[in-house]
């Protein structure tokens, strides 16, 4: 196949891949994660400032990033910001990755390449998680990044790839403290390949020598830029630079103390071969684990398709595998997460799959494989649909995790309609209680049009005075009780609350309940003004 069809073909394929995860990205409920990086973001829009915590948030590049698509929609403040300007973000990252692979099908070859593409395309995992406001996609495209140049500065020196080499090992640390296992990974798989190919007789000094002391020295300086200008917020704030090594600490504190997020080591795994939940479909995707196999096999053989890079793949392999276990043994365990391996067994399926279409004889047999890589294809593809769309926030979806469930549409809708009609009525925004001690997001992105007049109060108050509207989980409902009928206040004086929804039960998250009570006075008036307009 001609390089230039190949590359025209994986950008046909970018193209079906934003297809796939374009549409619709308002439809999912905010996650949690997702609404507190959209505060932090709303700080950087409004105010033009950005602080580095090492203790959470991870990297500002997800922030910075935000701004193209809020400047592009004319976004200047919080209230305007949408989850389109926000999730837009991680799926062109997401689409991105699907055509870097046009620089590495001197590497994967064009068959491999071309594969690996569609797969990066469809694969559930990562089209799911593309078209979430977090860190990871953005991970794994600087991460994929990084490899590319390295690859291509080992081929061929020139600074230009020292510089890109070096921009993506420095945009991976301004964007979660996690680059650290990539990191040790790369090096690690490094290391094992120059071993490897020293016992096969190839002295270390030559496999060195075409990396020149000068090209390490733009590969570092080009890192440090890159990454120290995102972390310091364009060198207002020097704290961040000491601070984004601190967050290693707080990482691996994390990592082992928080029982919410411990999972055995073969979570990872479990939740790509196999899943069913409830009454729900079957989730799996072990096609690639399958043909990422054939690819690891022919990387560890002496010869190896013809224009595949044999050493890239030897690289890959060994990347992949360290990256696998790595994520295994370290118990603090999210699903995106996973991403970072995936990513890697991607590019190892392509190339398995494209030494199957090659080795296996007969035209037959060739015949027969290419339809079985074509249905698992559009399995894949599939899955991917009816989880990023159907089963968007639904728990029976693996990679759903511990999601805001739809009821907070509901919620949003009533105390928005509300908070109309209580302006027209007193010309003033609507004073909100939000008393949920546990995890009250993602209700401050629900709310932001009402956020000056939100109150996020730790507890209860053993007296009043509470807001004509209150939003609660079910444990502080005791404490609510004592508040409103409050011995204290003359019963004459006392004002009823009744239930926002009625009898409806609605979750914030799943078994999370969430109540809403508001005044009776303001109630009946709000009811009366809806006969009113029905009249």
């Amino acid at each position: 196949m001609p390089k230039k069809f190949c590359v025209l073909l994986i950008i046909a394929t970018a193209l079906g891949a934003a297809l796939l995860r374009i549409p619709c990205l308002e439809q999912r409920p905010m996650h949690c994660d997702e609404a507190v990086h959209a505060q932090k973001f709303a700080v950087l829009l409004e105010k033009g400032q950005y602080v580095y915590d090492p203790d959470e948030y991870h990297g500002p590049t997800l922030n910075y990033c935000t701004l193209v698509p809020a400047w592009l929609t004319g976004a200047r403040t919080y209230q305007e910001v949408t989850e389109f300007t926000l999730r837009i973000v991680p799926v062109f990252f997401g689409i991105l990755l699907v055509l870097l692979l046009g620089f590495l099908i001197s590497g994967l070859g064009c068959s491999g390449a071309l594969i690996a593409a569609v797969i990066t395309a469809v694969s559930p995992a990562l089209v799911y998680y593309s078209r979430y406001y977090i860190q990871e996609t953005l991970l794994v495209c600087f991460t994929f990044g990084a490899i590319i140049s390295g690859y291509r500065l080992s081929r061929r020196p020139h600074f230009g790839w020292a510089i890109m080499l070096g921009a993506c090992l420095g945009l991976m640390h301004a964007t979660k403290e996690t680059c650290l296992i990539a990191y040790a990974c790369l090096f690690t798989a490094l290391v094992i390949l120059l071993f490897i190919r020293r016992r096969e007789g190839i002295p270390l000094a030559a496999s060195l020598s075409r990396i020149k002391f000068r090209y390490v020295l733009v590969v570092i300086l080009a890192g440090g830029i890159f990454a120290e200008l995102f972390l310091s917020s364009l060198l207002t704030n020097l704290q961040g630079i000491p601070d984004s090594f601190n967050t290693f600490l707080s990482y691996f504190n994390r990592a082992g103390k928080n029982p919410l997020h411990i999972h055995p080591w073969y979570f990872y795994l479990k939740l790509l071969l196999f899943s069913q939940f409830g009454d729900g479909p079957i989730w799996s995707e072990g096609i690639i684990f399958v043909l990422a196999l054939v690819g690891v096999i022919a990387a560890l053989r002496k010869k190896s398709l013809p224009g595949v890079n044999h050493q890239l793949l030897r690289f890959l392999t060994f990347y992949t595998l360290l990256m696998i276990l790595a994520y295994s043994v370290i118990p603090y365990k999210t699903p995106w997460c996973v991403l970072g391996f995936l990513h890697g067994l991607i590019l190892l399926a392509g190339v398995g799959a494209a030494t199957l279409l090659k080795c296996v004889p007969g035209f037959t047999l060739k015949s027969l494989v290419a339809v079985l890589l074509l249905v698992g294809l559009g399995h894949l593809a599939w899955q991917a649909y009816r989880a990023s769309y159907t089963y968007s926030c639904d728990p029976r979806n693996p990679y759903v995790y511990a999601h805001t469930s739809a009821d907070v549409y509901q919620l949003s809708h009533k105390v928005n309609d509300l908070a109309d009609f209580y302006r027209a009525q007193y010309d003033q925004p609507l004073p909100v209680q939000v008393f949920f001690p546990d995890n009250y997001w993602p209700l401050p992105w629900y709310f932001r049009s009402l956020n000056l007049n939100v109150g996020y109060p730790v507890k209860v108050p053993e007296h009043g005075p509470l807001a004509p509207v209150i939003i609660s989980s079910a444990g502080v409902q005791d404490d609510l009780i004592k508040c409103i009928y409050d011995e204290q206040i003359p019963f004459q004086q006392r004002e009823m609350y009744v239930s926002l929804f009625g009898d409806k039960y609605l979750q914030l998250r799943p078994q999370v309940e969430i109540r809403g009570f508001v005044k009776k006075s303001l109630w009946d008036k709000w009811q009366e003004s809806k006969k009113d307009t029905t009249k």
